[in-house]
Formats: C-alpha cells, sequence, structure tokens
C-alpha cells in the first residue's frame, strides 16, 4: 500500500476513534485523546516519509485532531473545559518528558535488544518536547480564544467556519514555532544544531501546513457529529 493510501487511511482511523472517544466517555474521553495525541505526535514527527512527491514529518495528523478536541470542548462545554484539556495535554507531555529521561539511564541487562531504539527515540523527546510544549501551549490556548472569539461575532452560528477559521490560524502558529525550535534549532546553543538542510525543513513546513489544512477541512463533519453526540448522549 503506497503510502498516499496509508495517509488517507490513518486520517479517516485516527477521526472515527475520536468521536468514538467523545461517544463513549464525553468530555473525559477528549481530554484523555489530547493527552494520548500530544504523545504519539511527538514520536511520529520523527519520522519522515515521501508523500505526493513531497517530503514531511508523520504527526500531522493526530497532533491536528487535538485542535479538533479544543473546538468541540469549546462548542459544547466553553472556554473554560477547552483551556482545562490544553493544561492536561501540556502536563502529560512535561510527565513523559521527566520520566524517559529517567528511564533511558537505566543500564540495559546484557540480554536487551531494544535499548538503543528506546535511547534514538526517547533520547531526541527533550528538544522535541520543548518544541512541542512551546508550539502547543501558544497555539492551543490561540485556537480556544480565537474559536470564541468567531463564535461571538457569528453569534454561535457558521460553525464549520469558525471551526476551520480558528484551526487553520492556529495550526500556522503552531508550525512555526516547532519547526523552527525542532529542526532548526538555535545555531548550536544548547548544543541545537540545525537537524536539516533548509530545503527539507521548508518542504517539511510547507507540507506539514498543507496537510494540517487538509485535516481541518475533513474534520468539519465530525464536530457536528460531536454536537448531535453531545445533544442525544451527553447533555452535562
Amino acid at each position: 500500500m503506497t503510502n498516499e493510501l496509508l495517509w488517507i487511511l490513518l486520517l479517516i482511523v485516527t477521526f472515527v476513534l475520536q468521536i468514538a472517544a467523545y461517544r463513549l466517555f464525553g468530555k473525559k474521553g477528549l481530554y484523555a485523546w489530547i493527552a494520548m495525541a500530544v504523545i504519539i505526535a511527538n514520536i511520529q514527527v520523527m519520522k519522515t516519509i515521501g508523500i505526493f512527491g513531497l517530503v514531511t514529518a508523520m504527526g500531522n495528523i493526530i497532533y491536528s485532531t487535538t485542535f479538533l478536541a479544543t473546538d468541540i470542548l469549546c462548542e459544547n462545554y466553553g472556554k473554560k473545559e477547552a483551556n482545562k484539556a490544553v493544561w492536561v495535554g501540556f502536563f502529560i507531555l512535561i510527565s513523559v518528558t521527566i520520566v524517559m529521561q529517567i528511564c533511558i539511564q537505566f543500564v540495559p541487562h546484557e540480554s536487551d535488544t531494544l535499548n538503543p531504539a528506546i535511547q534514538q527515540i526517547f533520547g531526541l523527546l527533550p528538544r522535541i518536547a520543548i518544541a512541542s510544549l512551546i508550539a502547543y501551549i501558544v497555539s492551543q490556548l490561540h485556537d480556544v480564544w480565537a474559536f470564541m472569539f468567531w463564535k461571538r461575532l457569528f453569534k454561535g452560528k457558521y460553525l464549520w467556519l469558525r471551526n476551520n477559521f480558528s484551526t487553520m490560524t492556529s495550526q500556522l502558529v503552531d508550525n512555526i514555532i516547532f519547526t523552527w525550535i525542532a529542526f532548526v534549532g538555535f545555531f548550536g546553543l544548547f548544543g541545537w544544531e540545525q537537524v536539516f538542510s533548509w530545503d527539507i525543513i521548508i518542504q517539511i513546513f510547507l507540507v506539514s501546513y498543507v496537510m494540517k489544512w487538509i485535516v481541518a477541512v475533513f474534520d468539519t463533519p465530525f464536530i457536528y457529529l460531536a454536537k448531535v453526540i453531545k445533544k442525544k448522549y451527553w447533555k452535562d
């Protein structure tokens, strides 16, 4: 199966699972989903792939679902619940980073065959995590603010427009912050050198942002479905 078909399959499966989490567990399911998504996204982003003839990092789909989650919470429960979910994700990402940094310090037994892979993944996590933490908290809080701004402006109408406006602008903020810290670095400061050449970084930035736009468009039916689920199953 080609990367393009796999990407479409992953897109569908991810949204279905997210909305299932909301259907089964309500807003708590969305809190859990955000916590899971930020961890998976920070692991997936270490893998670069070729798709539609271009190069990009993975993690775009699962990370974009966090914006859908906060938009659902904003629409169905208000700003307070959405901000709570943002801070849950922030706390979880910090916690995992700290715990895994301690874990990789353990001396592996001679029978261990997976330690090099674990070291390679989580040894890079601090830089990725810091990039993600800063990008995440800034863009997610912006998303909550923007969604509520458009909701007040349109007096609760045009949900599809509010969803896409807030998500697409917030993802641009996220993309700029994350790409710079994770892949460009600070010219050797803190030992963070540039990871890829500029042409690859620009490709990753542009392609990942286009992918996030596509995900944002495709998540629109799911925010409407979430309103139906809220009305039918979760009246709290």
